[in-house]
């Protein structure tokens, strides 16, 4: 055997189809692509999610979802940290915004925070923040503290200035 009389075996391999080579080879003229469209067309490709024209499936399910433009998110604290913090300062008797700014847990002095009630507090802690739940509310009060929520700040916008006319010519802003 030598190198040179290496062929592959009988019918492995098939000649490729040799397309547009006239009207004789069976595959000349639109070389087995039918008429016009655009499968005819170089550059051709299907897209996986195509449904050969019919409605695709990313048109017939439904739109859904929801993104709330007004919903107010509240920086979470909760029983268990203000304990921590109250153990580590021992001098600490009022909690703020101030004070947690002060101590890196809230990084801006406007930011919306809400104490929730997971684990215990048994410091007197006097705590002004924005939101409490009840069972928070409860443990900071059965542990000699006292709770004042700060009432959130609706906007309302810029009151728009009405003119009206008055009788006669003159006007007046109301």
């Amino acid at each position: 055997m030598k190198l040179h009389t290496l062929k592959p075996a009988e019918g492995s391999q098939k000649l490729h189809k040799r397309l547009g080579r006239g009207q004789g080879s069976r595959r000349g003229g639109t070389s087995g692509k039918g008429h016009k469209g655009a499968q005819s067309r170089s550059g051709f490709k299907f897209r996986y999610w195509f449904e050969g024209g019919q409605m695709p499936l990313q048109r017939r399910l439904p739109k859904f979802g929801f993104k709330n433009p007004f919903r107010v998110e509240y920086f979470v604290i909760n029983l268990d940290q203000l304990q921590k913090l109250a153990e580590v300062n021992s001098g600490l008797t009022e909690i703020n915004h101030s004070t947690l700014l002060a101590f890196g847990i809230i990084s801006k002095e406007n930011q919306l925070v809400k104490v929730l009630g997971r684990g215990e507090l048994k410091v007197s802690l006097n705590i002004t923040l924005n939101k409490f739940s009840d069972k928070a509310k409860e443990a900071i009060e059965k542990a000699g503290g006292t709770v004042a929520e700060i009432a959130l700040k609706k906007f309302t916008g810029k009151p728009k200035e009405k003119i009206r006319k008055n009788s006669g010519n003159a006007t007046e802003i109301a």
